[in-house]
């Protein structure tokens, strides 16, 4: 599985191994299969191809080599892109369509440099998949991909694989699915980075679509490294209205204009997991989630809002679990304007650190919300129970404010040892130890 080794506490780096497969028609959520991976993720090529990289030609002549060799792609086929850049100045709509038994694949040779596929101007995104038919059991891998409007833009999809790819410096977004459903992707292991052109609205994933008019769903969001997000909005990652059985895991997202990662509510379609994240430094609410969620063992700090938010926004805000999360900012640490007498509400086992405002804020009220074993320090208003007080920033081995120190195990004298209640406990913390009986709070268990 993915595994966030100790280093990334420390200097923010990821580690990201192989994962489990999953039978992907399956309709069962993601993470209750372990599934990180596509199930036909080691099926092998009926026939290799190779786009070798002409020095005597032009990027501009050798992208239109790549989009002819893109184009004629059948099941069963393998593409390997030798190094170079490859400039696509035509539009690039791939409908391509694979098979479980015969996905295709886009496989990037890096053994002589980066496969660069770019844009010379923002007229047009740089790829796009399913735009006249769908596209499906198709993988992207090892590519960098730069320039143009949006990067990928994903319509009529499913069963797509972007594993280990570097995107950067578009003039709108990363990838977006949000004209069309979308089903069964793997977004794996890639770096996103530099959405910031003025005008556009520069998310780094814009996945579903406003009000529920395009739907994500069964798909794994995990292993990302992504920052540097600004624009209009500027969100790393954006899970919109309606969307459901997602699974955002383990990505690590900084340096943010708007929230980290933003989850929108399913619309009773069942629930979305946030799971295992690391955030920091965002100019507004470090991670924002409407509803309709389980959201555990994620470390989030540094907001110039609240750490964590969750408010009615294109739906009302119901069956919102936060659970054993480590949240610290300087400013707020959780605002939960939307709580009071809605359904299914769990605020336990959290650390939530403020220096200067309020730990906890129930603005509404917080009837019939669960609040249990949580350890913070600031102030608390709207709930007068569940929570006890910590001491400071000494309760971790280093954390401070500005995130700019991110370790946050437990300390040995650590006031949130033991400190959570078993009802609510998980079963592994942030780097996947055991959680002891009781447990502690906050998205680290104590090492003893």
């Amino acid at each position: 599985m993915f595994r966030f080794s100790l280093c990334l506490l420390i200097f923010g780096s990821s580690v990201i191994s192989s994962g489990q497969a999953v039978e992907s028609s399956t309709k069962k959520a993601p993470w209750e299969i372990a599934a990180l991976k596509p199930s036909w993720s080691e099926v092998e090529a009926t026939r290799t191809r190779r786009v070798d990289y002409d020095s005597s030609l032009s990027v501009t002549d050798n992208g239109q080599r790549l989009v002819d060799a893109l184009a004629a792609l059948v099941p069963g086929d393998r593409l390997e892109i030798a190094s170079g850049t490859y400039s696509l100045t035509r539009k690039c709509s791939l409908n391509l369509r694979g098979t479980a038994a015969k996905p295709i694949w886009i496989v990037g040779d890096n053994a002589n440099g980066a496969v660069v596929i770019t844009r010379p101007d923002e007229r047009q995104n740089v790829l796009n998949f399913g735009e006249s038919s769908r596209s499906e059991y198709v993988a992207l891998r090892n590519l960098e991909i730069t320039g143009g409007s949006t990067l990928i833009r994903f319509y009529d999809c499913q069963h797509i694989w972007l594993d280990r790819c570097h995107l950067h410096h578009s003039a709108a977004e990363g990838i977006t699915t949000n004209r069309r459903d979308t089903s069964h992707f793997f977004i794996t292991g890639n770096h996103f980075h530099d959405f910031k052109e003025e005008n556009a609205t520069g998310e780094a994933m814009y996945l579903g679509g406003n009000h529920g008019k395009a739907v994500m769903s069964y798909s794994v969001i995990a292993g990302n490294h992504v920052h540097d997000c600004g624009g209009r909005q500027g969100d790393g990652i954006e899970l919109k209205q309606g969307s459901h059985h997602n699974w955002i895991y383990k990505n690590h997202v900084h340096d943010t204009n708007y929230p980290c990662i933003i989850v929108y509510g399913t619309g009773g379609n069942g629930l979305n997991r946030i799971e295992g994240n690391l955030c920091y430094r965002s100019g507004d609410n470090t991670m924002q989630v409407q509803g309709e969620a389980v959201v555990c063992r994620n470390v989030l700090l540094a907001a110039e809002g609240a750490a964590f938010a969750s408010t009615d926004h294109q739906g009302k805000t119901s069956r919102l679990s936060v659970v054993h999360n480590t949240i610290v900012s300087s400013r707020r640490g959780v605002n939960l304007s939307s709580w009071n007498a809605r359904e299914g509400m769990i605020l336990a086992n959290n650390a939530i650190y403020t220096d200067q405002g309020e730990a906890i804020r129930f603005p509404a009220g917080a009837e019939r919300v669960v609040v249990a074993g949580n350890v913070v320090t600031g102030k608390v208003s709207g709930v007068s129970s569940g929570f006890v007080s910590g001491v400071g920033l000494e309760d971790f081995v280093n954390v401070r404010w500005d995130g700019s120190q991110r370790d946050a195990r437990i300390a040995k004298k650590s006031s949130l040892q033991r400190r959570g209640v078993s009802e609510y406990a998980i079963a592994k913390d942030f780097i996947d130890n055991q959680y002891h009986d009781p447990p502690s709070s906050g998205a680290l268990a104590a090492v003893e």
